[in-house]
Parts: C-alpha cells; sequence; structure tokens
C-alpha cells in the first residue's frame, strides 16, 4: 500500500538566485534519504516559488522493506566447544543479532566453517518514519546567504513561517523553528488567502486558485508563452534569454506579462544603454523587430492577475523612463570628450594595492599586447591598431556610464572610440576585449580584441598568482578560471604555436619591469603550469575526446594549446582505423624496451642485421618528413608518414632478439627502437591509451 507525501516549507521571499540550487538539493537529498530509510515510492518532485519550497512524492510506501540477511559470525571452532556446546563468542553473537543460539548454523567460506544467523528486521511504518525526515531534510538545504531570525540557531534562505507535511489524510506531525506542521498552506501574499489541503494529490490545483502557480516547469512556460504572444502583437519577438527567464520565473508566483512601451527619444541610444537597464535592473524583456532591431517596447512579468494592469503598466514605464534619462544624461555627458582624455585619470585609480593603478595596468596591457602580436605574425600596421586598442581598453571605466553601468564596460569603450573617428578594428577589440564573459560567451572575433583579451586576462591570473590568489575549491572570487579558460580556447583557434609558459613569462616580467612585488617566479609557475594544464583538459573534455587520448597528448606537450588540440582531435580519428593496431603494438613493444636504455650512447654503425639497417635507412627518410608535417600542424599526414615504419619494425623483432649480450649491438637495437618511438610518437605517448 502507498499514499502521496507533502512537504511544504513556507517562507518569506527567497531571492531568485537560491532557488535552482536549492531545488536541487531537496530532490538529491529527498531520493538519498528515502533510500536509506528503505521507502519506496513512483516519482518525486520539487516545486518552487519565491514564498515556498515544496516536496511532492508520488505513492510512496506506507511501510519500510523489510530487512532478511545473512550475518556472518566468529569460525566453529570459536563458537563451539569440544564438546559441541556454544561459547560465550556465540552467545555474544546470537544475542547481538537477536536471534536465539539454536538458530545458528554452520557455512563454509573459502574453507573455513563459520557460524552464520539469520537475521530479520521487520519495517517501521512511514508514518513514524517520516517526522525526522521532514526535520532532517530542511537542515539538509544549504544556501550561499541564508539567515537567521528571533532566538534560533537555524540558518534558512529567509525565516520560515509555515509547514505543512501531508502522508495521505493524514499530518504528519513534527516541529521546526516554533512553528507546528499541519495541512494549512498560503496562496498569493495579496490576492489569495489560507489554503486547507485534504491531501497531496490537490496541491498544485488548490494554490492555483488562490493565485500560486507553484510548478515552476508550468510557470516558467506560461511567462514565455505570453511574452512571444505580446510581443506578436506589435510584429515583433523576444530574444530567448534563459538566464532572465529563469530569474524572472523564481521572482514571482502567478505571472502576468505585460506591454509596456519606451519614449521613442530614447532609441537614439546605443542598443546595450537601452536592454541593460531593462534586463539586469527591471528585469523586462527587450522586443525586437523581424529584423533583429530595437522596437519601442518591452515585456514585464507582474507578480498577480490582470487587475489594474494599466496602471501597473505606466508605473513599469515610469521607472523605466527614470533609468534611461539617467543613461541619456551619461551618454551626452561622455561624448563631450574623447576616450583618450580619460587615459590618464586611470592612474589615479586602483587595479589592486599589490599590483597598482589601472594606467600601470593600461601599460603591462600595451607591452604584452605586443609580444602577442609579434608572436602571432602580426604585421606592423596591425601591430600599431592592436597598441591603440590596448591604449584606450579600459579608459571607459572613468565614464558616467559605466560608472552606473558596469556591465557596459568594453561595450561603451567601443561606442566612444567610434563618435571620436578611432578606426574600425580599434573599436571591435575594445568591445570584443573583455570576451569571453561567461561560461558560452563568444570569443572575440577581431585580431585586435582577441590579442588584448589575451593579455588582459595573462595579466589579470599572473598578477593573482604572484601575489598569492588562486582559485581553492569552489573559491575563484576573481574568476581566473574563467579567464584562464578564455586564453585557452582562443590559442586552440590560432593557427600559430604560442607557448603558454613563454606567455606567463613575458607577463612575469612586464610586473618586474614595473617594480611591482611578485612572488619569485619559479615559486609560482609550477602552479600556473597546473592550472593552464587544468584548463586545457576541461577544453578538450568539452570537445568529447576520451580521457586517454587526452593523457597520452598531454604527456608529450601541455603549453601549446593549438597543437595540442590538433594533436588530439587527430588521434582520436586515427585510433579508430582498423591498421592502428598494429601502429599501437609496434609503439608500445618499442617504447618498453627502450625504456630499458634511455640515453645509452649507440652508434649505427654497430647494426649488423638486414632487418635492423633496412629500417634504420628507412627512418632516415621518413622522420624528416614527419617533422615538416607536424611543422605545418597536419597531425594526419604525419601519422600517415610514420605509419610507413610499421612493416619495418615487424620484421626486424622478427628477425633479431634486442637484448643480446654483444653491448655495443643492444645499445645500437635499443638506440634504434628509441628513434622509432620518437617518429611514431607524433600523436602522443600511445602507452597511455587504454
Amino acid at each position: 500500500m502507498s499514499k502521496d507525501f507533502l512537504l511544504e516549507i513556507g517562507m518569506e521571499e527567497m531571492p531568485a538566485k537560491f532557488a535552482p540550487g536549492a531545488v536541487t538539493q531537496m530532490e538529491n537529498n529527498a531520493r538519498k534519504m528515502l533510500q536509506e530509510l528503505r521507502l519506496s515510492y513512483k516519482d518525486l518532485k520539487v516545486y518552487v516559488t519565491p514564498r515556498r519550497l515544496s516536496l511532492f512524492v508520488q505513492d510512496l510506501a506506507e511501510k519500510q522493506e523489510d530487512i532478511k540477511e545473512e550475518v556472518k559470525g566468529p569460525a566453529k571452532k570459536a563458537a563451539y566447544d569440544a564438546a559441541g556446546q556454544p561459547t560465550k563468542a556465540a552467545l555474544g553473537f546470537a544475542r547481538g543479532q537477536g536471534v536465539a543460539v539454536e538458530d545458528l548454523y554452520v557455512k563454509e567460506l573459502n574453507g573455513v566453517p563459520y557460524v552464520y544467523a539469520q537475521k530479520f528486521l521487520p519495517g517501521e511504518d512511514s508514518i513514524k518514519l517520516l517526522p525526522q525526515f521532514c526535520q532532517d531534510i530542511i537542515a539538509s538545504i544549504n544556501f550561499p546567504k541564508p539567515m537567521r531570525w528571533g532566538d534560533y540557531e537555524v540558518r534558512f534562505a529567509r525565516p520560515i513561517r509555515w509547514l505543512v507535511a501531508l502522508f495521505g489524510e493524514e499530518i504528519v506531525p513534527f516541529s521546526y523553528v516554533g512553528l507546528q506542521s499541519g495541512r494549512t498552506s498560503r496562496g498569493h501574499r495579496t490576492l489569495g488567502g489560507y489554503v486547507r489541503l485534504t491531501r497531496p494529490a490537490e496541491y498544485l490545483a488548490a494554490l492555483e486558485a488562490a493565485f500560486v502557480m507553484a510548478d515552476q516547469d508550468k510557470r516558467k512556460e506560461s511567462i514565455w508563452r505570453q511574452a512571444k504572444e505580446l510581443a506578436a502583437k506589435v510584429g515583433g519577438i523576444v530574444d530567448e534569454d534563459e538566464d532572465l527567464l529563469t530569474e524572472i520565473n523564481n521572482l514571482v508566483e502567478y505571472p502576468t506579462a505585460l506591454l509596456g512601451e519606451v519614449d521613442i527619444k530614447y532609441m537614439i541610444l546605443p542598443e546595450e544603454v537601452i536592454t541593460t537597464p531593462m534586463k539586469e535592473h527591471q528585469r523586462y524583456f527587450p522586443v525586437r523587430g523581424e529584423d533583429g532591431k530595437l522596437l519601442p517596447y518591452f515585456i514585464a512579468v507582474r507578480n498577480g492577475d490582470s487587475t489594474s494592469l494599466d496602471l501597473v503598466k505606466e508605473g513599469n514605464k515610469k521607472v523605466l523612463k527614470a533609468r534611461l534619462e539617467d543613461a541619456a544624461f551619461y551618454y551626452r555627458e561622455d561624448l563631450k570628450k574623447p576616450l583618450s582624455s580619460l587615459v590618464p585619470q586611470l592612474d589615479r585609480v586602483v587595479y589592486h594595492d599589490k599590483l597598482g593603478t589601472v594606467g600601470q595596468r593600461v601599460e603591462r596591457l600595451r607591452k604584452l599586447s605586443g609580444l602577442v602580436a609579434d608572436y602571432l605574425g602580426l604585421n606592423s600596421e596591425e601591430k600599431e591598431l592592436v597598441d591603440r586598442t590596448a591604449f584606450l581598453a579600459k579608459a571607459d571605466l572613468v565614464t558616467h556610464m559605466v560608472y552606473d553601468f558596469p556591465e557596459l564596460q568594453g561595450i561603451m569603450g567601443s561606442y566612444y572610440a567610434r563618435s571620436n573617428g578611432e578606426p574600425k578594428e580599434v573599436c571591435e577589440g575594445i568591445a570584443e576585449h573583455y570576451q569571453p564573459r561567461y561560461a558560452g560567451d563568444d570569443f572575440p572575433h577581431s585580431y585586435t580584441g582577441k590579442v588584448v583579451s589575451i593579455a588582459d586576462k595573462l595579466d589579470a591570473i599572473v598578477g593573482a598568482f604572484g601575489i598569492g590568489i588562486q582559485p581553492t575549491g569552489s573559491q575563484d572570487p576573481y574568476a581566473l578560471r574563467r579567464q584562464a579558460l578564455g586564453i585557452v580556447g582562443m590559442l586552440m583557434q590560432e593557427e600559430k604555436d604560442l607557448s603558454l609558459l613563454t606567455l606567463l613569462e613575458d607577463s612575469y616580467r612586464i610586473f618586474i619591469d614595473q617594480k611591482i612585488d611578485l612572488e619569485p617566479l619559479d615559486k609560482i609557475r609550477p602552479a600556473l603550469e597546473e592550472f593552464f594544464s587544468q584548463r586545457v583538459r576541461y577544453l578538450l573534455q568539452e570537445k568529447d575526446l576520451r580521457y586517454d587520448v587526452i593523457d597520452a597528448v598531454l604527456a608529450q606537450q601541455a603549453d601549446r594549446p593549438y597543437s595540442i588540440a590538433c594533436q588530439a582531435r587527430t588521434l582520436a580519428a586515427c585510433r579508430e582505423k582498423e591498421e592502428f593496431v598494429s601502429y599501437i603494438n609496434a609503439y608500445v613493444r618499442c617504447a618498453n624496451l627502450s625504456k630499458k636504455a634511455a640515453d645509452v650512447p649507440w652508434a649505427s654503425s654497430d647494426l649488423a642485421d638486414p632487418a635492423e639497417i633496412d629500417l634504420w635507412n628507412n627512418l632516415q627518410q621518413i622522420a624528416p618528413l614527419v617533422k615538416e608535417e607536424l611543422a605545418r600542424f597536419d597531425y594526419f599526414k604525419a601519422y600517415a608518414q610514420a605509419a610507413k615504419l610499421i612493416p619495418y619494425i615487424e620484421k626486424l623483432f622478427d628477425a633479431v632478439m634486442i637484448m643480446v649480450e654483444d653491448e655495443n649491438l643492444r645499445n645500437a637495437r635499443l638506440g634504434l627502437l628509441q628513434e622509432c618511438v620518437k617518429t611514431l610518437g607524433c600523436l602522443g605517448d600511445l602507452t597511455k591509451l587504454a
């Protein structure tokens, strides 16, 4: 027999960003706890709104599963004396298992007889277990910034105000933070009242009648449907913005969307100046035309019904108008000065008390960008544009607009640079040098943006490591992991074999030239290398490459992202070929034998057998061709060339024994195998492949 179970934790309004994590925790913890309690169920669902977190378990068993298990006790010789009478060991074992000593029996395990007991534990009724389960599940949920209230030591997202716990039609009795569980929930704060529940199955319908759409998936679907319908009425569409949609969904209990208008005079502002206050400050959806251009409308979502919706619409319009009026004022004021005139002000802005001012940082970016541009082979004109981009990249930090809307840094600098007549490449580079800003964001498209972005992120990482700031566990307040992923991702796209280690050393040297006190490079270099190696591994895994392919490549090289990515892709493809079996067998055999004589001097003139001489002669021809292909990053052709050695290696192993007594001949053969390993290893250390 089974019944539905419901636990609702009612609270003050919870921050929207807490909701997704709370749902995941409650679901995972509940599944784990119910499994430990041996309580079966059909399905489990967690619901969340700003004022409640609810667990609904469909068809929860009314009783624990019984336990029948065989328990091994002491060896027979210890359990019974010579007369066959039970000893203290047998008596104690039987007592501990709750069985009569006469019920013990003997079985052999690995040839040794032991006494066993058949243990039976009847399951308890669920109604007796659920009170403690409810308390445990509430206490198990953690929040980024929990609150305490009253005299309670308990912490939760926000103060808990009511508790509902039902198993079928029966209340599950328990108390928590001075509250007693019951069957009365609460509807919408202003539209609904108290909601008396008879059984869990009526939960969603009863709350919706009280203007609470408790199912967040249904609520989210409703918001998105309403937004698209309203946009279509003015011939527009709504951008898909999952983060914004999720945030709005977790801010409301009964969503009603409304279409508001933007004063046409503000539509001359840059698009980001309009959409940033809409999305980041007001949680509105911007509306676009079919051509992608902004329309003078927005969509807001009200937490309530359609009563007096026109008044609500006017209120939202006024709030947005105030925001846009501020933005328009800032924009006009910022345009009065050329962007370049703001650069000296950066000398008065502290970047970090141990790393100098933003002005000093700009000088570092210019020097490091120049070095990166050299490594990428840019011409003198392109390098001048890169330098100009680095010079202006941070100037908008002291503008009125970015001061009030920090989300627009880089973006506003690009607009101001364009209005000052700066070259297109400079404007693009200023806008793109912060990219990628978050997971899934685009990489810079312009060479100016890419170069300055690499330099910007390198400077941040080396500076942080140099003053002892490193990501630990889940803590990464300076987003160094994201910035490192950005660097590695950009270098993987470049058809240049840039060395991360070289770039890190360049960045460190520029800090030292500015007399900035960092930890010695030898001290932080291992941590930096490991930090970037992990990011390389992560991005390769994101490309669905097998772990052993990644291990094979990183065993050879770890600081040249472009060649690493090329090599890993090639190895992943080649290992699927039928002929790769003979290739890897030859490599592994050569590698295992030649390890026994690493760096032992040898001479090819000591080779005597025709098979080994033939292999040596072909190796002399093929090895340079493999190196040429590797220099062009064409690992497929390098592999194809190296594979030509396989028949000669197989003939060698058929013809001779490597570990002969003659020392010179043995060393020559081992040396020959070492050279084969170098050439066959063009795809990585194949001994790492599973």
